[in-house]
């Protein structure tokens, strides 16, 4: 879009005009980790620079999200199975929706696009929100993750920089792929999600036929107190899975481009209600030396032959939403919304989000988010907090003094709950608090074993896919990008690198934006019409 000069700009590395500060002028040392206890442990609140920077970003769209604003929802019942697996499941977790064979909850599930605005096509390339709330007799569980199983990145500290790639260019409004592909070059933790992207799994056909996943590493905590750690997994029963390939993406956004919210609002409509069964994977809650990777790392997939899918329960989509507005586009999801007997990992990505998503719905929605009845839970709530836009209730108790809005109290105010089990209560490290990433990153590896579990027709579009946006992007880029495709697979490198020379070799063809493309073909193709 803008002339090679502008946009690679020739500067040495430590020029002090190129240099990244904070917004007090600081300058950024390490925009790569955030500083955690040892190299996988827990972050810390002190994380100046990582709280500015993602409370920043939080509040960088208003009223729309800033991620995952294109939706479509629908209310339905998850239906507990009473087990994990073959076992009964409260030898994991003590959280009540799950402890009995046939208990239902009522749930609330909002799908959705990730990057893209919020009346972009459903047919783009990107991956798909899955959240679901649970309105369980213990409060709200938020189950908040996407269709894919891993992510780009490891660290939150780079969650806003990948967003800005991923989203138009701050000057031109256009989504560039040269953007796109230089985060990715430069974040070789991004292969294996890369590699999913880019072949048929980065177009659902519709949000009814897809998986889902809750991507990060949660844990379940048991009435001893006892913690194991968990991988959540939907995966669609009678409806199947499906995907699309680029040109039949293209054929139905040409045909309309709301396919996905009209294909899961008719099928509702008409009775034929989605199902999906949710299935976990267990793993004890230590370090895994066995293993060539950090268990809390979010790139990458726990191996099925070692930790099995199992399944916990049953959710059926089953009413359609009476307003949009105030249904789909006012629930809000946040990743510490969670009830006793779940709790949270050390995965840095999982403690990061659950900081971000909650500040970014008291931003949209605002500071009373949670009274909003899409939002409240069908439990009591009794807090003592006051104020802020947009209350209209009091969260009192029914036998509240109304006068104590404070504890601890003598005079009625409220009173804290009795434990329904024994703390969980993990040993941390010690070690010194760094800013480190994971010692086993393995960047490649599962990128290179994904691209060889394809079957061929998903390999030849993956490839396909690939070449044609790095098409669009210079030397260094896609030289940067073959490289880690080296690491991860040779034969993967080479076709990419073979199809990307037969798109340059072709004179047809000038390695230019699509939407230049597009400006031509729409001069070339425009019917003269006189005034009126």
């Amino acid at each position: 879009m803008a002339d090679d000069n502008q946009k690679h700009p020739q500067a040495s590395e430590h020029d002090e005009e190129l240099t990244l500060t904070n917004r007090q002028g600081h300058p950024v040392t390490d925009n790569q980790n955030v500083r955690t206890v040892g190299n996988r442990g827990p972050i810390t609140l002190e994380n100046y620079n990582f709280l500015e920077k993602i409370s920043h970003f939080d509040r960088e769209r208003i009223p729309e999200r800033v991620v995952h604003a294109r939706g479509a929802g629908a209310h339905g019942v998850f239906e507990a199975y009473g087990t994990a697996g073959d076992e009964p499941i409260s030898k994991y977790t003590r959280a009540k929706l799950f402890q009995e064979k046939g208990k239902q909850t009522p749930v609330f599930v909002r799908f959705s696009t990730v990057v893209h605005g919020n009346h972009s096509p459903e047919t783009l390339r990107d991956p798909r929100g899955f959240a679901t709330k649970f309105y369980t007799e213990d409060g709200n569980w938020d189950l908040v993750g996407n269709n894919l199983k891993i992510f780009f990145i490891r660290d939150p500290l780079k969650f806003p920089d990948m967003v800005h790639a991923f989203k138009p260019d701050p000057i031109t409004n256009v989504q560039d792929m040269e953007r796109f592909f230089d985060f990715l070059a430069n974040s070789p933790e991004s292969t294996h999600m890369a590699t999913f992207l880019f072949s048929p799994w980065g177009i659902p056909a519709n949000y009814r036929q897809m998986q889902g996943s809750g991507v990060n590493t949660y844990k379940w905590v048991n009435k001893d107190g006892e913690a194991v750690l968990i991988k959540y997994h939907w995966e669609p029963l009678e409806q199947g899975i499906q995907n699309l390939k680029q040109e039949q993406a293209n054929q139905v956004q040409g045909l309309d481009f709301n396919h996905a919210t009209v294909d899961l609002y008719d099928a509702i409509d008409r009775g034929e209600y989605p199902e999906w069964e949710l299935c976990v994977q267990i793993m004890s809650d230590d370090y895994h030396p066995e293993l060539d990777f950090d268990p809390l790392d979010p790139t990458k997939l726990w191996p099925e032959d070692q930790f099995p899918f199992l399944p916990v329960g049953k959710m059926t989509l089953n009413r359609n939403p009476v307003d949009y507005f105030t249904e789909v586009e006012q629930v809000a999801f946040g990743t510490g919304v969670l009830v006793d007997g779940l709790d949270f990992s050390d995965d840095k990505l999982l403690q990061g989000r659950t900081f971000s998503y909650s500040d970014t719905q008291r931003h949209r929605v605002g500071a009373n988010y949670q009274q909003l009845p899409i939002n409240a839970p069908k439990s009591n709530v009794a807090t003592n907090q006051s104020g802020g836009q947009m209350r209209y209730a009091p969260d009192a108790a029914p036998k509240q003094n109304p006068h104590v809005n404070y504890e601890p109290s003598s005079l009625g105010g409220l009173k804290e709950s009795p434990k329904a089990g024994a703390d969980h209560e993990p040993h941390y490290y010690d070690v010194n608090l760094m800013r480190q990433k994971l010692d086993r990153p393995n960047d490649f590896a599962q990128a290179g074993q994904t691209y060889r579990d394809f079957e061929d027709w998903e390999r030849d579009e993956l490839v396909a896919n690939i070449a044609a946006n790095l098409f669009e992007c210079s030397d260094v880029i896609s030289d940067k990008f073959i490289a880690n495709l080296q690491q991860a697979d040779t034969e993967y490198a080479q076709r990419v690198t073979d199809e990307l020379a037969k798109l340059k070799a072709d004179p047809s063809k000038k390695p230019r934006h699509r939407a230049h493309k597009a400006v031509n073909l729409a001069e070339e193709k425009g019917n003269d019409a006189k005034p009126y």
